[in-house]
């Protein structure tokens, strides 16, 4: 028995021994970590000293610094930046949604400056500037040979101040001479609200910038103000790239009743772990709730998606998000500058975070892998139906993309179906209500004149997919050999590019009843429009009628 406790009090003491030790190295290892740090610093200061004393040219120091700045960041996620002064706004957008500018949208190419999209009530849209138009000049330089950036940062500026611009018609070439006054832009985080059909809600959210929960909540409310028997609502976050965290919360209390954790902030400083709670009463906890995700919904859209996942309190339908489970601080820095860094890692409910790449974990080449399935976990969710981390929200109810064909693609990028609709605006002084308007037989005739003489060929896949066997086979020596099968292939698979417009009528006719609308109604209608024909709203509305498949779904 004394031999026992002699070698019990033997191992207590080893353990209290190995213990000390691992502080002790601990507190070395902390100590060594900053001295490595200070003398770093003190080589880079006297190498840059040296350097620009001694070096034959002279060296930009901003650029430098910069270059170096850039080089850290390189070992850090994408998210961990560093803003300039003179870059400020684009943070101050990010979190607001507000900027100084005349409303508008734009593409450019090396021949001319188009207006894509106009914003309702803005500078541009009170000056009576039409989608379509062309700038001419901005401040008396011509837009011809502009690049993209130099054309936006010109149309951007301090609100009040004032902007002059040349606009041609496209359908007449007259050119007007405007003096515009900019202001701040808002841009809504609820692009669109309205119903699906008689009895389904939809409100499709952009981005969580300030008061975005506000919003979303005053567009519920006015849904079932003005629908009373309506059954369900559609929460569209299909493209939404995320926001403000707390934006997020007060979405999610929207449709979850107090007190409910939303998520969870973990990272290196432990003081600033955090829990968010719902606070007030839902506006509705008990309606039928489909949430619309796809590869582009991030962050504080996969919060919310995660929430309404992990609570069992709605159906997440479309595609797997992004996977972005990451929150950023900014720290000030000197002469006004911002440091945009990565504290924190965010978990939903169940306990699980959604981040999908492992920045911390880099090949010998620096580049950064996906979290592999077999390390992902699984989480339960409040009624106990399995979901992972490590890979974005998964769908409930999985619906494919919608995957456009190769010429509606190519029809597109040369902005055919874009200069159609705009032709098409000119000759018809009205159309049916968004949402309601059809493209005649004799309209999609009259696209086809349109494409004659206009140059928009391509490659199918399959063409693309032959030509590299080709390449590969002539590489390897084998082509001599096979190259009348080639030539075979190649005749039977040559495209009839009208047979392929007649083929896939059906899209490219969707498309164009888009951007009609668009000409019309604005932005409003080309989302009204589209979701005539979108999949994913069709999947959700199918689902929020059916309680059964709902209920299915949920547990």
């Amino acid at each position: 028995m004394r031999a026992f406790f002699q070698r019990k009090r033997r191992i207590v003491v080893i353990l209290v021994l190995l213990i000390i030790g691992a502080t002790g190295i601990k507190a070395y290892s902390d100590k060594d970590k900053y001295f490595e740090i200070a003398k770093n610093l003190d080589i880079f200061a006297a190498f840059y000293r040296e350097l620009n004393t001694y070096y034959v040219d002279d060296l930009p120091p901003e650029k430098l610094m910069h270059k170096g700045i850039e080089a850290i960041l390189e070992e850090t996620d994408p998210y961990t930046d560093f803003i300039p002064e003179e870059n400020l706004d684009e943070l101050k957008f990010m979190a607001t949604g507000k900027y100084g500018g005349v409303g508008i949208s734009v593409i450019t190419d090396s021949v001319r400056t188009v207006v894509t999209d106009i914003y309702e009530g803005s500078p541009m849209d009170k000056a009576g500037v039409k989608t379509g138009d062309l700038i001419q000049s901005l401040d008396g330089k011509p837009t011809k040979d502009m690049d993209q950036d130099d054309i936006s940062h010109m149309l951007k500026g301090a609100p009040g101040t004032t902007l002059q611009i040349v606009i041609k018609n496209p359908a007449t070439g007259v050119e007007t001479s405007k003096t515009i006054t900019r202001e701040e832009i808002n841009v809504r985080p609820v692009s669109y609200s309205g119903m699906v059909g008689n009895d389904i809600g939809y409100i499709r959210m952009t981005q969580f910038t300030e008061n975005s929960g506000d919003a979303v909540s005053d567009a519920f409310a006015l849904l079932k103000k003005e629908h009373p028997a309506m059954k369900g609502v559609i929460l569209d976050l299909r493209g939404n790239p995320g926001g403000l965290l707390d934006e997020a919360v007060l979405v999610a209390n929207i449709f979850v009743d107090r007190n409910k954790v939303i998520v969870s902030t973990k990272g290196k400083v432990k003081n600033w772990d955090r829990d968010y709670k719902t606070e007030g009463n839902a506006l509705d906890a008990k309606i039928p709730l489909a949430v619309l995700t796809n590869r582009s919904s991030a962050s504080a859209s996969e919060i919310v998606a995660g929430a309404i996942q992990d609570l069992d309190r709605g159906v997440i339908i479309g595609q797997r998000s992004f996977g972005k489970g990451l929150v950023q601080t900014t720290r000030p820095l000197p002469y006004n500058a911002k440091l945009k860094v990565t504290t924190a890692k965010y978990y939903t409910p169940s306990g699980r975070c959604i981040q999908a790449i492992d920045y911390s974990r880099r090949n010998d080449d620096g580049e950064v892998e996906s979290v592999p399935d077999s390390l992902r976990k699984s989480f339960n969710t409040a009624d106990g139906r399995k979901v992972r981390d490590g890979g974005g929200i998964e769908p409930d109810d999985a619906v494919e993309p919608t995957l456009l064909s190769q010429v509606t693609v190519t029809l597109l990028r040369r902005q055919f179906i874009f200069d159609y609709a705009t032709q098409y605006y000119y000759s018809h002084p009205k159309i049916a209500a968004a949402g309601s308007f059809t493209l005649s037989e004799d309209d999609f005739s009259d696209f086809m004149h349109y494409l004659d003489g206009r140059n928009y060929s391509y490659k199918t896949k399959t063409e693309e997919a032959l030509d590299n066997f080709q390449a590969t086979a002539r590489k390897e020596k084998y082509y001599d050999a096979v190259s009348k099968e080639f030539d075979a292939l190649q005749a039977k698979m040559k495209h009839d590019k009208k047979q392929d417009l007649l083929k896939n009528k059906a899209e490219i006719k969707h498309l164009l009843e888009e951007e009609i609308s668009n000409r019309y109604y604005m932005q409003k209608g080309r989302i009204a429009q589209s979701l005539v024909t979108d999949n994913e709203v069709t999947e959700a509305v199918k689902v929020l009628h059916d309680s059964q498949q709902y209920q299915q779904l949920l547990h």
